[in-house]
């Protein structure tokens, strides 16, 4: 077992060793992420350039959600097994490895294969960084912590498809990985020279049954939920309803098995925390609401308003940069004040949001839907941070890894079905209004107004699930880290 002391003294991050550690991992995770959304906008381009069809390309998407729902939820174990150096220096290398695959891929099959390993090391590095951060830093100064985190957390996904819309108007696709591959192996440089390790290990053994339930479970839901996504709303075919079937039942099991066994891969008694529990349903209905913010306008405004890929993506960097800007101005509101106005007044801010896009017309001004937009997230900045920082607050060191990846794979789970479901209703609303005497025309303008008729049912359906969520922030409160778990059982650290 190693075991490192942790002095929190002076600063945010207590030293400036441990500022130059969370700055590494802190540009690693912005690579990473950035490549989430960079080939968005990019999918016609590579399947005209390697001849794949859309069924084929969306594994591009789907196949990284999948990797990293199924990885996630054994992030808790390998946190605790390896150490903090080792952990980041071997997820940094996956992704470059897959980076470079990706790159000079002459086909669909080495391109999937690199996105694969992007993937793996993306789905480690995230619950590493936020597990160090609960390592070095204390309690009273977690929030200012995790908002400095959240500028990269926030800012890259959302630049990400204007990003990629510039270059690949300009360039080849395979650009966008040759651009990230020499600041990531800057990283890996930078890391192996300065990174130190800062977290306990333990020596905790692996049940295999919990882990393949976990990947059939959680990769079921994801890849079932993706599928009905990607087909527009349709659930009926084999494809999408046996994963789901089969990734239901088992992650009835894995919950069973979790609840029993005496070391739990996951370990679920973090819901035994009430702060832990409402926090972590609030984050999962405000990924839902984000999905259809970032999946239902760029499809409004190229489909319907006729607008260009890159002017569809720019319609989101406003927001992006707000979010940028807030992420550390919330962070040390929620130091000061608490969670609970914050996520308050951000879920207000987010359900007048989509409300307006819910009654949004063919006459709304590009301008008007950008600041729409820039409102949203707004709203999501404040809340987003501060709520999981609230949460994993709750919980006793011991549990700070399961609680990371407890929230980290429900967000995933959370985007995938919410994906599906704004889809499945966007689709059913136009179909609806295209059957009415209002949509009789079977003409372009018909279907104009069917697709904003669907988009306004998903918009509605968006804005019922965050009044939920705000109903749901009454009742936080703000959280200190217990000596005792759940029952009265004192906490003990190993």
């Amino acid at each position: 077992m190693e075991k490192r002391e942790v002095q929190h003294t002076g600063g945010t991050f207590g030293s400036r060793g441990n500022f130059v550690v969370v700055m590494v991992m802190i540009l690693g995770v912005f690579v990473a992420i950035l490549n989430e959304t960079l080939l968005n906008v990019a999918l016609s381009k590579i399947m005209a350039d390697i001849g794949i069809s859309p069924s084929k390309a969306q594994w591009l998407t789907t196949g990284y959600l999948l990797v990293i729902g199924v990885l996630i939820p054994i992030t808790a174990y390998l946190l605790q097994r390896f150490t903090t150096r080792s952990l980041f220096l071997s997820a940094m290398g996956l992704f470059t490895v897959g980076t470079f695959i990706a790159a000079i891929s002459p086909g669909f099959a080495l391109l999937v294969t690199g996105r694969v390993l992007q993937a793996a090391g993306t789905g480690l590095l995230f619950p590493l960084l936020t597990n160090v951060v609960f390592a070095i830093v204390s309690i009273e100064k977690r929030g200012s912590a995790m908002g400095t985190i959240g500028i990269v957390i926030t800012f890259a996904p959302a630049i990400g498809p204007t990003l990629s819309g510039i270059i690949v108007e300009h360039f080849s696709w395979r650009v966008l990985f040759y651009g990230v591959l020499p600041i990531a192996l800057f990283v890996i440089g930078f890391a192996y020279a300065k990174l130190k390790n800062v977290t306990e290990t333990t020596n905790p053994k692996i049940d295999v049954i919990s882990l393949l339930l976990s990947t059939f479970g959680f990769g079921g839901i994801v890849y079932g939920f993706s599928s009905a996504g990607e087909s527009h709303g349709g659930w009926t075919g084999n494809g999408v309803l046996i994963p789901i079937v089969t990734g239901a039942v088992s992650l009835g099991l894995f919950v069973w098995r979790q609840l029993v066994i005496p070391q739990p891969l996951l370990d679920l008694r973090a819901f035994g925390y009430k702060v832990f529990r409402i926090s972590t349903l609030i984050m999962m209905i405000v990924m839902m609401a984000m999905f259809s913010a970032m999946m239902l306008l760029p499809i409004f405004l190229q489909n319907a308003l006729g607008y260009s890929p890159l002017e569809a993506g720019l319609v989101m960097l406003p927001g992006g940069v707000v979010m940028g800007i807030m992420s550390p101005i919330t962070g040390r509101l929620f130091d000061k004040f608490g969670a609970r106005w914050l996520a308050v007044i951000g879920l207000a801010l987010i359900g007048n949001t989509l409300w307006q896009f819910a009654i949004i017309t063919l006459s709304t001004s590009y301008g008007m839907i950008m600041l729409l937009n820039t409102l949203l997230m707004l709203g999501i900045s404040m809340l987003m941070m501060p709520v999981m920082t609230n949460a994993l607050n709750e919980l006793p060191p011991p549990l700070y890894p399961h609680g990371t990846a407890i929230i980290g794979t429900l967000q995933q789970v959370s985007g995938a079905v919410g994906t599906a479901l704004l889809v499945t209703v966007m689709t059913n609303g136009s179909k609806r209004f295209l059957e009415s005497p209002s949509g009789a025309q079977n003409d372009a303008t018909g279907k104009i107004l069917a697709m904003l008729a669907g988009m306004k049912s998903a918009f509605l359906l968006a804005f019922a699930l965050i009044a939920v969520a705000w109903a749901c922030s009454l009742f936080l409160r703000r959280a200190a880290a217990p000596e005792k778990e759940p029952g009265g059982k004192r906490v003990s650290v190993h």
